[in-house]
């Protein structure tokens, strides 16, 4: 963007969204096929022992992710909604206080995540053959932290300025590297020494590191209208007018992401008891659905940038055109992901489970049930997301809690006891049913309007 006039504020709302969405979806499902291609080697090359300590290490990366989600959605809506209010400066104010507050957290958690590494593991209850192996990768995850942590800083603030693109690019580069190197280092081929599955840990921060660099190079190269310059460097200081935000508006998004993490937790615990073929044919359903869902996840985090300068530019009236432009897509593009996945649900679930075994055929009646579901999540998101980006974050949270803590979970439970493993699945769209439902209330009846998120101009 070569000057501070936002990008989503004018224009033909359908297809800027859709072109705006793209990269954001594509970056999704590759982000998956990353993770599972890493899994493969690992799992292939070492054993499952191995691929056991890296799901450990991979359920602390989920939670430091959760953690700074928030803090990043806050950044690209500030960011939003300042360029959408004609205030350049602000959000270089923002990037400034962003930069500094990421540094010093991902330097904490680091240094933390490096010292505390075992401990850390043992209060996962990580199993004692699988340990040594768990601190070996973990450690080098811990240590690429401040990368993790950086390139997500500068996607919020390219994804808040209008540009999901760039973002995809890097995270392209970042993933070839990644699958890669992962054999050559864990294999030790050629001259590059044996790691073992350190080797796939330094994959993964050598890809972290060389991405973010080169995303920096890059947007210094082009000359980017929110880079800091020489005459910025001032603005590269705790704002604690900016920090106030980022924390009270981010840590609801955050919990949000931990929320959902708590409720799929507590739904494995109770899976579990049914058997292995039960919460084989579980894992199964959950891997065909994530695919589902990306579709709705990358409209929803398209929505809040959009709306976020939209809203700072005032513009109500597009901000409720997108809303329901935004809904539609999400129900034409998850409707096709689902009716494609039913007519080859079996052929999908085969690639995880044996052909004709009993895993199989409650991996199908899940997916009977629950993946017409997610189309009423793709609602729920959507409009969370705008309703988000105009800072009101509190509500969205109350009723995720609502829906996944106290609908899914006690209700799957009940269906469970009272009438079988078959039941269970109903708890799916009922929790969705009601979240959509309060969410549709909250944007039609609720002050969301009124919140307040951008600092005024002359904020110190």
């Amino acid at each position: 963007m070569p000057s501070g006039k936002p990008s989503l504020t004018e224009g033909p709302i359908a297809k800027s969204l859709f072109i705006f969405s793209l990269p954001i979806l594509f970056g999704n499902v590759l982000q998956s096929l990353n993770g599972s291609i890493n899994s493969i080697w690992v799992g292939q090359f070492l054993g499952s022992q191995a691929l056991a300590a890296t799901s450990n290490a991979n359920i602390i990366m989920f939670f430091l992710i959760s953690a700074i989600f928030g803090f990043a959605m806050a950044s690209v809506i500030l960011i939003g909604q300042h360029l959408g209010a004609q205030q350049p400066y602000e959000a270089k104010k923002v990037v400034g206080t962003s930069t500094v507050f990421f540094l010093i957290l991902s330097l904490i958690v680091a240094a933390v995540g490096l010292v505390f590494t075992h401990d850390i593991l043992i209060w996962l209850n990580t199993p004692e053959d699988v340990q040594s192996m768990a601190v070996a990768y973990t450690r080098v995850i811990f240590a690429g932290v401040p990368f993790m942590f950086g390139y997500n800083l500068i996607m919020a603030v390219l994804r808040g300025s209008g540009d999901a693109k760039t973002p995809f690019y890097f995270l392209l580069l970042s993933a070839v590297i990644d699958i890669a190197l992962n054999p050559l280092l864990i294999l030790g081929l050629g001259p590059l020494p044996e790691l073992g599955i350190a080797g796939s840990a330094y994959a993964t921060f050598i890809a972290q590191s060389v991405s973010l660099v080169s995303l920096i190079l890059y947007l210094y190269h082009k000359k980017y209208f929110l880079r800091i310059t020489g005459s910025d460097l001032h603005l590269l200081r705790i704002n604690w007018s900016i920090i106030k935000t980022l924390i009270s508006k981010g840590v609801p998004m955050g919990l949000q992401m931990i929320v959902v993490s708590l409720s799929n937790l507590l739904l494995i615990h109770l899976i579990n008891t049914y058997g292995s073929d039960a919460a084989a044919a579980y894992g199964a359903a959950m891997q065909i659905s994530n695919y589902v869902q990306m579709p709705a996840m990358a409209i929803g985090g398209a929505v809040t940038s959009f709306a976020a300068q939209n809203i700072g530019a005032g513009k109500w009236d597009r901000v409720s055109r997108l809303t329901w432009t935004g809904v539609g897509f999400n129900i034409a593009l998850t409707g096709i992901l689902v009716l494609l996945l039913t007519w080859l649900d079996r052929e999908a679930l085969s690639l995880f489970l044996p052909a004709g075994s009993r895993a199989l055929e409650l991996g199908v009646h899940i997916n009977a049930v629950t993946l017409w579901s997610f189309i009423l999540f793709g609602i729920f998101n959507v409009i969370a997301g705008v309703v988000r980006s105009a800072g009101a974050v509190i509500i969205p949270l109350v009723i995720t809690f609502t829906a996944l803590l106290f609908i899914r979970i006690p209700l799957a439970n009940y269906l469970g006891r009272e009438y079988g493993f078959d039941a269970i699945w109903w708890s799916f769209p009922a929790s969705f049913i009601l979240g959509a439902v309060l969410n549709v209330l909250y944007y039609r009846y609720g002050g969301w309007k009124r919140a307040r998120m951008a600092q005024s101009k002359n904020s110190s």
